[in-house]
């Protein structure tokens, strides 16, 4: 984060003035190196006991400008000839305000000039690069509002030597700040807010004088939406739409395994759009792993309608509590309260109803097979045979009936459990979005 200081020093007016001996630069300079210059040891006060007052405006950009006045220079413009001269940074005592919250190097290259002014009032226009530390708040990530400080205070001089205000209107440093910054970058400046911290008399032998900016930053979430909630959402969606497919006919779980690896690709590579600070987990954490799960949770439903439909035929009857269960009740829950057909059952009565009019075949004695001509003997065998053809059909048609109500089964577990996937999947991603809501429109009312 790039931020700017403007430090304004209001201080005592000069008690005497410079006498130059013609209205020249070099005759300006002359007297500045006799009244001073190489005087940086202390602070630029006529007693010691008299603090220098600072006062601080802050500037949301990259340069930290720090005005101060020296007690006893001031000049006639008209006898030296100038109001404003450059000098070197070097030969000025010059206050040592600081960031406390700047953790590194400042890398913009170095100036070497300052202006002094014909009231002995100093600027130093230093471009400063602040890296800061800041406590985010990512819960609601990407829709968060952060509020990140900037404290100023001397690094050595206590309150009784340095003594720091609030030399600009806040509203006027956010109208400039706002100004100023042309690159729109990730976050958006939302508002900016000043403190001065009251020290008690018994510690101001001990403290700092101390003036602290509130930055109020949006983040830009139109990036996070587009990359990643959108197309997490597509996807979750595609996974919803596959319960369409018939598992029987297509394989359905190959297709939802396509989907999990896509989206654990599509997680790889969003990585890096994800916060890696912070001390909570970031909302949007939470709504991956939820369609991570429902993804899966999908495919072990799909694995289950597959095993109980292709092996269907290997499975006993149906128990009846389950027929009771699933193919009355909830099959109507369901809308799949069609029965398996009963075209076995009718064949099943016809099939009992032609055994019942068969005449019983009676083992004949064995002097009346002796009796019998050949072609009654080969109806015989071809009767048995029959029979045998009509027990190996009825149990066909038995174990179709079993296959089928199990098949059926099937279908209504997968109806219901698409249901109630509709339904959590809805329930969670509108508490999801509400609590988004609520925290965003909590932290913008803090503003």
């Amino acid at each position: 984060m790039e931020v700017t200081g403007h430090n304004d020093a209001l201080l005592i007016k000069s008690a005497e003035t410079i006498n130059c001996s013609e209205p020249t630069s070099d005759a300006l300079l002359t007297a500045l190196k006799k009244s001073i210059f190489d005087k940086t040891e202390i602070r630029p006060v006529i007693n010691l006991k008299t603090p220098t007052n600072i006062s601080v405006g802050f500037t949301l950009y990259g340069i930290f400008d720090v005005d101060w006045n020296i007690e006893g220079l001031s000049w006639d413009p008209v006898e030296c000839g100038t109001k404003r001269v450059s000098l070197p940074r070097k030969q000025l005592w010059r206050p040592d305000v600081v960031i406390n919250e700047f953790i590194d190097e400042n890398k913009v290259p170095d100036t070497y000039y300052l202006y002094i002014e014909n009231t002995g009032k100093v600027t130093d226009d230093l471009p400063i690069h602040v890296i800061s530390s800041c406590n985010l708040d990512i819960y609601t990530f990407p829709f968060d509002i952060q509020n990140c400080s900037f404290t100023f205070n001397s690094y050595q001089h206590t309150i009784l030597d340095v003594q720091l205000f609030i030399g600009r209107p806040v509203e006027k440093s956010l109208a400039i700040s706002l100004g100023v910054m042309k690159t729109k970058g990730e976050w958006e400046l939302v508002d900016m807010l000043a403190q001065k911290h009251t020290i008690p008399p018994q510690e101001m032998n001990i403290s700092r004088d101390t003036i602290t900016y509130y930055i109020v930053l949006r983040r830009r979430a139109t990036l996070y939406v587009v990359n990643l909630l959108i197309p997490s959402c597509f996807l979750i969606t595609v996974d919803l739409f596959s319960f369409l497919l018939p598992p029987q006919n297509v394989d359905r779980s190959s297709f939802k395994m396509t989907l999990i690896l896509g989206y654990t690709v599509f997680l790889l590579l969003m990585n890096d759009l994800l916060p890696v600070t912070g001390n909570t987990l970031p909302l949007i954490n939470v709504f991956f792993s939820l369609c991570l799960a429902l993804m899966v949770a999908s495919l072990l439903e799909t694995i289950l309608i597959i095993n109980i439909q292709c092996g269907s035929s290997n499975y006993g009857p149906l128990p009846r509590w389950a027929k009771v269960l699933f193919l009355n009740y909830l099959a109507k829950l369901v809308f799949l309260s069609k029965k398996p057909s009963d075209q076995n059952c009718d064949l099943e009565e016809h099939r009992t109803e032609t055994q019942r009019c068969d005449p019983v075949v009676e083992t004949p004695p064995r002097e009346a097979i002796h009796n019998t001509t050949p072609a009654l003997q080969e109806l015989r065998k071809i009767s048995q045979e029959l029979l045998s053809i009509r027990q190996q059909v009825d149990k066909h048609f038995k174990t179709d009936e079993s296959a089928e109500e199990w098949i059926h089964l099937g279908q209504v577990i997968d109806r219901l459990l698409f249901g109630m996937y509709i339904i959590f999947l809805s329930v969670s991603f509108i508490t999801i979005f509400v609590i988004w809501q609520y925290w965003y429109n909590k932290n913008a009312s803090l503003i």
